[in-house]
């Protein structure tokens, strides 16, 4: 008499639940896909939102004359800091401040004894200057053409974003602050450079080297 031995059925495995720690995933790795996924977007492994160029960016320099005789000259005059109720002077460009050597203050870097360029001379030896980076670091906090919506009026302000150095100008209408917004808001004209000779309009009388400076 022949028998048939009995069927065993496969060995199945149980599903691993995604828990912290323990067989399942691991900890660290569920944390980064909750903060990928609290990132924005959908699901933690989507593609990022497109980036969009923010409001104002078109193309067009800022005047690098009217820097140099108007909004430097800013970063290294002593202003009023206030900060927790309590008023200090110090400058932009100060150590501990936005120096590029010791500064604290971000991605705003200055050197506060950069010497005034000749603006004869040729864009390649100015742009080579330390007056020219103090000028080249302050474009990375304006949107060109937009002063309003450029870190650096806002942030003297403490207008919408915070500030390590506290408020620094009371109003719109301070008087170094319309000198940031008038730089800002009046870009060079399409398709020409930061030395542009249409910045002449920006001083009375209209030389960069001796007029005074516009704010409106």
């Amino acid at each position: 008499m022949t028998t048939t031995p009995p069927t065993v059925p496969a060995p199945t495995r149980a599903a691993v639940p995604l828990r912290a720690g323990g067989r399942g995933l691991p900890a660290l790795a569920l944390a980064a896909l909750v903060a990928l996924a609290a990132c924005g977007g959908g699901g933690p492994l989507d593609n990022p939102p497109p980036i969009a160029n923010p409001p104002g960016a078109t193309g067009q320099k800022l005047s690098f004359a009217y820097f140099q005789r108007c909004i430097n000259p800013l970063l290294n005059t002593p202003l009023p800091v206030r900060i927790g109720g309590v008023t200090t002077l110090n400058t932009c460009a100060a150590a501990g401040c936005h120096d590029n050597g010791s500064g604290t203050g971000g991605a705003l870097r200055l050197f506060g004894a950069a010497p005034a360029v000749e603006l004869s001379l040729a864009p390649e030896a100015i742009r080579a200057s330390d007056m020219y980076k103090n000028f080249y670091s302050s474009l990375g906090e304006s949107v060109v053409g937009s002063a309003d919506a450029s870190r650096m009026l806002n942030k003297p302000l403490v207008r919408g974003v915070l500030h390590g150095g506290g408020l620094i100008f009371d109003s719109p209408d301070d008087p170094a602050a319309k000198l940031i917004r008038y730089w800002i808001n009046r870009p060079m004209p399409a398709n020409q450079d930061e030395f542009s000779p249409a910045a002449a309009t920006m001083f009375t009388p209209p030389d960069p080297a001796t007029g005074s400076c516009k704010v409106e």
